[in-house]
Protein backbone atom coordinates (compact mmCIF):
# COMPACT_ATOMS: atom_id res chain seq x y z
CA UNK A 1 0.00 0.00 0.00
CA UNK A 2 1.38 3.35 -1.16
CA UNK A 3 1.91 5.56 1.92
CA UNK A 4 0.76 9.21 1.92
CA UNK A 5 2.83 12.08 1.33
CA UNK A 6 3.10 13.13 4.83
CA UNK A 7 3.73 9.83 5.50
CA UNK A 8 6.77 11.58 7.74
CA UNK A 9 3.68 13.37 9.98
CA UNK A 10 2.79 17.20 9.59
CA UNK A 11 3.14 19.81 12.43
CA UNK A 12 0.43 21.84 13.93
CA UNK A 13 -0.06 24.05 16.99
CA UNK A 14 -3.77 25.87 17.39
CA UNK A 15 -3.31 29.12 17.60
CA UNK A 16 -6.85 30.15 18.55
CA UNK A 17 -6.72 32.75 15.47
CA UNK A 18 -9.75 32.26 14.75
CA UNK A 19 -9.37 31.93 11.02
CA UNK A 20 -10.61 28.73 10.49
CA UNK A 21 -13.73 29.86 11.96
CA UNK A 22 -14.61 32.92 9.75
CA UNK A 23 -14.90 33.39 6.03
CA UNK A 24 -17.46 31.99 3.50
CA UNK A 25 -20.59 30.52 4.73
CA UNK A 26 -20.87 26.59 5.84
CA UNK A 27 -21.86 24.34 7.91
CA UNK A 28 -20.11 23.24 11.31
CA UNK A 29 -21.31 19.85 11.67
CA UNK A 30 -22.69 18.64 15.26
CA UNK A 31 -24.24 15.60 16.71
CA UNK A 32 -26.16 15.71 19.89
CA UNK A 33 -23.20 15.18 22.32
CA UNK A 34 -21.59 17.68 20.75
CA UNK A 35 -24.33 20.01 21.33
CA UNK A 36 -24.22 18.99 25.29
CA UNK A 37 -20.39 19.61 25.42
CA UNK A 38 -20.53 22.89 23.80
CA UNK A 39 -23.54 23.93 25.91
CA UNK A 40 -21.73 22.84 29.09
CA UNK A 41 -18.45 24.85 27.77
CA UNK A 42 -20.87 27.91 27.64
CA UNK A 43 -22.10 27.35 31.02
CA UNK A 44 -25.57 27.88 29.60
CA UNK A 45 -28.95 25.71 29.73
CA UNK A 46 -28.93 23.23 26.60
CA UNK A 47 -32.07 24.28 25.21
CA UNK A 48 -30.99 28.56 25.54
CA UNK A 49 -27.82 27.04 23.52
CA UNK A 50 -30.25 24.83 21.28
CA UNK A 51 -32.14 28.32 20.39
CA UNK A 52 -29.49 30.60 19.67
CA UNK A 53 -26.95 29.07 18.85
CA UNK A 54 -28.03 25.53 16.98
CA UNK A 55 -29.96 25.87 13.18
CA UNK A 56 -31.07 22.18 11.24
CA UNK A 57 -30.23 21.44 7.71
CA UNK A 58 -32.35 19.08 6.47
CA UNK A 59 -31.94 15.78 8.94
CA UNK A 60 -28.34 17.27 10.79
CA UNK A 61 -27.52 20.12 12.93
CA UNK A 62 -24.61 22.60 12.33
CA UNK A 63 -23.46 26.25 14.29
CA UNK A 64 -25.38 29.36 13.48
CA UNK A 65 -23.25 31.49 11.28
CA UNK A 66 -23.03 35.65 11.42
CA UNK A 67 -23.92 36.59 8.25
CA UNK A 68 -20.24 37.15 7.26
CA UNK A 69 -20.21 33.55 7.23
CA UNK A 70 -18.46 33.93 10.73
CA UNK A 71 -18.82 31.05 13.20
CA UNK A 72 -21.57 32.22 16.06
CA UNK A 73 -19.05 31.59 18.30
CA UNK A 74 -16.20 33.12 17.14
CA UNK A 75 -16.32 36.61 19.42
CA UNK A 76 -16.17 39.12 17.11
CA UNK A 77 -14.17 40.89 19.45
CA UNK A 78 -10.96 38.85 20.68
CA UNK A 79 -11.19 36.34 17.59
CA UNK A 80 -11.62 33.54 20.00
CA UNK A 81 -13.88 30.58 20.24
CA UNK A 82 -16.99 31.56 23.03
CA UNK A 83 -16.52 27.27 23.74
CA UNK A 84 -13.12 25.90 22.40
CA UNK A 85 -12.84 22.86 24.80
CA UNK A 86 -16.34 22.09 24.19
CA UNK A 87 -15.41 22.46 20.26
CA UNK A 88 -16.76 19.94 17.62
CA UNK A 89 -14.83 16.87 16.19
CA UNK A 90 -14.86 18.75 13.08
CA UNK A 91 -13.21 22.17 14.34
CA UNK A 92 -11.10 19.72 16.61
CA UNK A 93 -9.26 17.58 13.55
CA UNK A 94 -8.65 20.90 11.25
CA UNK A 95 -6.59 21.10 9.52
CA UNK A 96 -6.58 17.22 8.94
CA UNK A 97 -9.38 17.68 6.61
CA UNK A 98 -8.96 15.26 3.47
CA UNK A 99 -9.15 18.49 1.29
CA UNK A 100 -5.87 20.09 2.97
CA UNK A 101 -4.05 16.85 2.69
CA UNK A 102 -5.16 15.68 -0.59
CA UNK A 103 -2.00 17.00 -1.84
CA UNK A 104 1.34 18.49 -1.13
CA UNK A 105 0.28 22.01 -2.64
CA UNK A 106 -3.40 21.64 -0.44
CA UNK A 107 -1.05 21.74 2.76
CA UNK A 108 0.82 24.49 1.45
CA UNK A 109 -1.89 26.29 0.68
CA UNK A 110 -3.36 25.38 4.59
CA UNK A 111 0.07 26.87 5.82
CA UNK A 112 -0.65 29.89 3.85
CA UNK A 113 -4.37 30.61 5.66
CA UNK A 114 -3.74 29.09 8.61
CA UNK A 115 -0.65 30.44 10.84
CA UNK A 116 -0.64 27.01 13.40
CA UNK A 117 -0.19 25.05 10.59
CA UNK A 118 3.10 23.81 9.51
CA UNK A 119 4.49 24.86 12.99
CA UNK A 120 4.41 23.42 16.64
CA UNK A 121 3.84 19.68 17.55
CA UNK A 122 4.78 16.81 15.08
CA UNK A 123 1.38 14.89 14.40
CA UNK A 124 2.58 11.26 13.07
CA UNK A 125 0.65 10.00 10.39
CA UNK A 126 -1.51 7.77 12.68
CA UNK A 127 -2.62 10.44 14.65
CA UNK A 128 -3.53 12.01 11.31
CA UNK A 129 -5.35 9.45 9.76
CA UNK A 130 -6.96 9.05 13.14
CA UNK A 131 -8.12 12.51 13.02
CA UNK A 132 -9.11 12.21 9.41
CA UNK A 133 -11.41 9.45 10.16
CA UNK A 134 -13.36 11.45 12.85
CA UNK A 135 -14.50 13.79 10.58
CA UNK A 136 -17.70 13.90 9.59
CA UNK A 137 -18.25 16.20 6.90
Amino acid sequence: MKQPWFKDGLRFECTQCGDCCSGAPGHVWVDEAEIVDLAKAMQIELETFRDRFIRRVGARFSLVEYSDGDCILLDPETRKCLAYEGRPIQCRTWPFWNSNLHSESDWESTCEVCPGAGKGKLYTLGQIDQARKKKIV
